[in-house]
């Protein structure tokens, strides 16, 4: 059984760093990509940054250069590194994972991920 448990949401102020970590059990494929949704009060929910087994790294517009994903094999764990947080990046940050390589184009398409955790809220005040 394929279990994704996200961590490190909380309250920080603008220009300050979070770090959210997913820990991943039950999914043992060889192929496969990883990734940080996030959503917004009324929002729908937006791809912020994914990582596949081949090495393909992908990171939303919105977050390039202010945040990093990264994986540990040992344990299995995603990592999603946020500096210089702004409001807007204010929201329930969930960790998903398909079994398989990360889409091009359409990396972010919710409904090609078939394992999601239920998520960490992370709140920035300005």
């Amino acid at each position: 059984q394929v279990q994704l448990v996200e961590s490190g949401g909380g309250s920080v102020q603008a220009g300050q760093s979070l770090r959210l970590s997913c820990a991943v059990s039950g999914f043992s494929y060889m192929n496969y990509c990883m990734g940080w949704f996030r959503q917004a009060p009324g929002k729908e929910r937006e791809g912020v940054a994914a990582l596949g087994s081949d090495g393909t790294i992908r990171y939303a517009p919105s977050v390039s250069g202010r945040f990093i994903i990264s994986k540990d094999n040992v344990p299995n764990t995603l990592y999603l590194d946020m500096d210089s947080l702004k409001p807007e990046d204010a929201a329930m940050y969930y960790c998903a994972a398909d079994a398989w390589y990360c889409r091009t184009p359409d990396t972010f398409a919710t409904g090609f991920f078939g394992f999601w955790g239920q998520g960490t809220r992370v709140s920035v005040s300005s």
